[in-house]
C-alpha cells in the first residue's frame, strides 16, 4: 500500500505519479492494472518507459434467465466440476433450446480463455514459448468467432485490444494479486468505518488494516536486536 488516491480518472492517478520523485519513478520496470483505460492512460503518460500487464482475471458474468440456473458451475472451471455436475449442466442448457447452446459455446470459449491465460508461469515454471500462446489464441479467437453471442465477439474484441499487455502477463507472471487482496481489504474496512466524517481517519483506518502484515514482519525481524541490544 504506497497511497490512497481520491477519483479512479486518469488524472487522479497520472498526479499522484509525477508527484513522486524521479529516482523511484525510473526503477519501475512493469505496472499491472486491470483493463482499464483510464489506468492505461495514466501509466503509459507518468511512466512511458513501463511495461503494462493486464491482470489475468478472465471470468463470465452470468446474466438474469432460467438459462443461468447453471451459473455457479459456469463460472467454474472446467476441470474443477465432476463428470456429473458437468453433465446436469450440460444436458438442462440443451433442454433451454438455443438460448442454453449459445451459453454452452460461450462456456466453451471462456475454458479456451482460462487455458490461454494458464500459460503464465509460476515460481518454479518456465516461460511458456510463443508457439503455444500463438496456438491457443488462435483457438480461442476461432471458438469466438464461431460463436453468435454478442458478448463473446466483444470480449474476444477487448482481448485484441490489450493483447500487448496481456503477452506480457504471460512472458513474466506479473499480476495485481496482491494489490487487489489489499483491495478486498480497504473495502471490508471502509464498510466498518462507515459515519466517518474526516477522510483523514478514514485514511488512516484503511492504511492501518492493510498494512498489518507488513508491520508484523518487520517487528518480527528486529526483535532479536531488541533483545540483543
Amino acid at each position: 500500500m504506497l497511497a490512497q488516491v481520491d477519483g479512479r480518472t486518469s488524472t487522479s492517478v497520472t498526479s499522484w505519479l509525477e508527484a513522486q520523485p524521479d529516482s523511484w519513478k525510473q526503477q519501475i520496470t512493469h505496472v499491472a492494472i486491470d483493463l482499464s483505460g483510464s489506468y492505461l492512460k495514466a501509466v503509459s503518460s507518468a511512466l512511458p518507459d513501463a511495461v503494462v500487464v493486464a491482470d489475468r482475471a478472465g471470468t463470465a458474468r452470468p446474466r438474469e434467465g432460467p438459462e443461468w440456473a447453471n451459473r455457479r458451475k459456469l463460472l467454474t472451471g472446467y476441470e474443477r466440476l465432476t463428470g456429473e455436475a458437468f453433465t446436469r449442466m450440460w444436458n438442462e442448457l440443451i433442454e433451454q433450446g438455443d438460448p442454453g447452446i449459445e451459453i454452452l459455446h460461450a462456456y466453451a470459449v471462456k475454458e479456451n480463455l482460462r487455458r490461454l491465460l494458464d500459460l503464465a508461469p509460476r515460481p518454479g515454471t518456465s516461460v511458456p514459448d510463443r508457439s503455444a500462446i500463438s496456438h491457443r489464441l488462435w483457438r480461442f479467437y476461432d471458438m469466438a468467432a464461431a460463436s453468435p453471442s454478442p458478448e463473446v465477439h466483444r470480449l474476444a474484441r477487448t482481448i485484441e485490444t490489450w493483447w500487448d499487455a496481456i503477452e506480457a502477463g504471460l512472458l513474466t507472471g506479473h499480476s495485481n494479486a496482491r494489490s487487489e487482496g489489499l483491495n478486498r481489504l480497504a473495502k471490508h474496512e471502509a464498510r466498518n468505518a462507515f459515519g466517518f466524517r474526516n477522510p483523514d481517519n478514514h485514511r488512516r483506518r484503511v492504511r492501518w488494516r492493510t498494512t498489518r502484515q507488513h508491520r508484523r514482519a518487520q517487528q518480527f525481524h528486529t526483535l532479536p536486536a531488541r533483545l540483543t541490544s
